[in-house]
């Protein structure tokens, strides 16, 4: 397998793990409005989608209630305040990124979170001028799973779309990518609930760990991937780890 032009991916749930951040937003606000904290296990799988889907599932509150607006904004205000406390590349991801770097080829963002959110996020872990290319939910008029936000990137990575790979753990991502003529894959270690079929979506393939993609790459691992804490400090420092051997 020749190796992709570009490689692009969604943010929560795929390059990062932000849910112990967003879970910690989201019950400071249910505490200040009197309810007790909800148990990880449940806020993990709506992280996914985006904050409507969390104050939906942990309030009842759809973005047609009237209290959706000021949740949503003391919600976000909450998150930006502590937005990288324990967010960090999942486990084996900062070896991914450095066998593309390493290689030259570009990598870059893609998501629906808004850009007020996601530039300090990425800066924070060092990780902003790394990346070939970021497009947010609000830096175009349309977002996922249109694919437009997928062209775009790619334009400004200067790479063809259709020798690119994005890689998603929502369907919506999955859709974008074939849409976009990309190779889309899943990211069946992100935040899938238990009705997700991430097989059903119509990807290309299904990755249950990040060095997964070693094989949409043209690469064969040799040495797994570090443990999650080496990970972890990789995506704070900013720093690319030494790539695994590969063949």
């Amino acid at each position: 397998m020749n190796p992709p032009a570009c490689v692009l991916f969604d943010l929560d749930g795929t390059l990062l793990d932000t849910a112990p951040d967003l879970a910690a937003a989201l019950n400071r606000l249910r505490r200040e409005r009197g309810e007790t904290a909800w148990p990880f296990a449940l806020i993990r799988p709506t992280v996914s989608h985006g904050s409507p889907g969390m104050l939906k599932a942990s309030f009842g509150v759809g973005a047609d209630h009237p209290l959706y607006a000021e949740l949503n904004q003391r919600f976000l205000a909450l998150y930006q305040e502590f937005i990288a406390v324990e967010t960090a590349l999942f486990p084996g991801m900062a070896e991914v990124l450095a066998h593309l770097e390493t290689n030259a080829i570009p990598w870059g963002v893609v998501t629906n979170k808004p850009g007020f959110l996601t530039e300090p996020l990425l800066k924070a872990l060092g990780l902003w001028t790394r990346a070939a290319c970021v497009v947010s939910g609000d830096t175009l008029a349309k977002c996922k799973p249109d694919p437009e936000p997928l062209w775009y990137a790619c334009k400004q990575a200067g790479v063809d779309p259709s020798r690119s790979l994005y890689v998603g753990d929502a369907e919506r991502d999955v859709q974008a990518g074939n849409r976009a003529g990309m190779i889309a894959l899943a990211a069946g270690f992100g935040y899938l609930d238990a009705e997700d079929r991430p097989q059903e979506w119509g990807a290309a393939g299904v990755l249950s760990q990040p060095v997964d993609l070693f094989h949409w790459l043209g690469v064969t691992v040799q040495n797994p991937a570090t443990s999650a804490p080496a990970a972890a400090t990789t995506a704070q420092s900013g720093t690319p780890p030494t790539a695994p051997i590969i063949q």
